[in-house]
């Protein structure tokens, strides 16, 4: 399948997987989109309930969502008084279920990964996503683009024990259950929702959001501020509170509610999505947790890569598995800097020095520093981690290269080539 490109300038429902045949069965009463003058006028469309069905979730998956709805619809009232406070303080005229109904409607679940990242069994991330079809969590993987402490006992599984009420903690539950870790697209940010977490993504499709649990943040900073998404009041009101606060929102600057609201609020064509430029958002993200499997056949409507793998072996992978499964692969503008031009402040002085060796022994004179370089640096350091030594331990320079791809997200510049 050929990519296209797009250029940087460019209360009580049923829970998925519960009831009869794990059939989720839509709550609002709504209208269809295309029948309104304007989004802010509609909310998302009533699906019928013999339509969206969800893989079989377990019962550890179940509790988890249960779990989070109910904390979200304890905190929903205080929430709905924060969210008309920020709206009515705007002047916006638009009600907050009006908001909410956006979010459900056209937010989009993105997982951003790296895809040449070498697994504990030798295989890149791309490679074992084409031989299994299915995306895997830490529990499984071994490998993060964050803390690496997805074990039992570990802090991602204390994390977990605080977000999901201990869910993940019962007898009998497997690797395999835990639940994938990405983000909320709420502003179409075209390098998703996350990217200090990879520079590439997959988006799935909406009916996966049913299954999600979010929080404002990341998990790992013991969040408040939880949902699920016909509960998302909490969330949106925590972020309505960071954006009034920072005038930043979701890696955006110079936003204010009312722009925010717009902007979420704004009829988008999804047969002909033209995102902007890139979102950055390193630190700034709506979290999501999706429970239950992640099938590429199933889940995925694109998947969403970095320019520096076009005509490369990881890219005729990723090209392969998007036709196998019948998405589309688009790739964003990119990020790329002169090996001269790695700020020094942003992520440390270990790093400009960590860039320089890294083009040396792999890249080519005039080349600039881009995802694909520092994945063919983090390959060898773990096949050949001698080759490092000087520099300490593997881990320590593990970590130096996630934020050499940190200060790319951050100052990087659109692929020219």
């Amino acid at each position: 399948m050929s990519g296209r490109r797009w250029t940087a300038s460019a209360p009580g429902g049923t829970l998925p997987g519960e009831g009869r045949a794990g059939v989720v069965a839509a709550e609002s009463d709504v209208r269809q989109a295309d029948t309104c003058p304007i989004l802010v006028a509609c909310s998302p469309p009533r699906v019928p309930p013999d339509v969206l069905t969800v893989p079989a979730l377990t019962s550890a998956q179940r509790a988890a969502l249960r779990h989070v709805r109910e904390v979200a619809l304890r905190d929903r009232p205080t929430a709905l008084a924060t969210i008309a406070r920020h709206l009515a303080r705007s002047g916006a005229s638009y009600q907050p279920e009006q908001v909410i109904a956006a979010v459900a409607g056209h937010g989009r679940l993105t997982l951003n990964f790296h895809p040449d990242r070498p697994l504990a069994d030798g295989r890149m991330v791309a490679a074992a996503l084409a031989q299994e079809g299915v995306y895997r969590s830490q529990f499984e993987t071994g490998i993060s683009s964050g803390g690496l402490t997805a074990f039992l006992g570990g802090d991602r599984d204390r994390w977990e024990e605080t977000l999901f009420g201990g869910a993940y903690q019962a007898p009998g539950v497997r690797p395999a259950d835990r639940p994938k870790y990405g983000g909320l697209n709420l502003l179409d940010h075209p390098d998703g929702a996350c990217p200090r977490f990879g520079s590439c993504h997959l988006r799935l499709r909406p009916e996966v959001l049913a299954r999600a649990t979010f929080c404002f943040g990341d998990s790992s900073l013991g969040p408040k501020d939880l949902g699920t998404v016909d509960a998302f009041e909490p969330v949106l009101a925590a972020l309505l509170d960071a954006t009034a606060g920072t005038g930043v929102s979701l890696g955006v600057a110079g936003m204010d509610t009312a722009t925010l609201t717009r902007t979420l609020l704004r009829r988008r064509e999804r047969s002909a999505w033209q995102p902007g430029a890139a979102g950055r958002a390193l630190d700034d993200y709506v979290e999501a947790q999706i429970h239950g499997e992640l099938s590429l056949a199933g889940d995925v409507e694109a998947l969403v890569a970095d320019p520096s793998f076009q005509h490369t072996d990881v890219g005729g992978i990723l090209a392969g598995i998007a036709e196998r499964h019948g998405f589309d692969l688009l790739w964003h503008g990119g990020f790329e800097l002169p090996v001269d031009g790695i700020d020094p402040e942003f992520r440390g002085p270990a790093i400009p020095p960590l860039a320089a060796r890294v083009h040396a022994e792999f890249g080519r004179p005039g080349e600039p520093v881009d995802a694909a370089l520092i994945g063919r640096a983090a390959a060898s350091l773990v096949a050949d981690p001698a080759r490092w030594a000087d520099r300490g331990p593997v881990d320590l320079t593990l970590q130096h290269l996630k934020q050499l791809w940190h200060v790319l997200v951050r100052f990087g510049v659109p692929r020219t080539r």
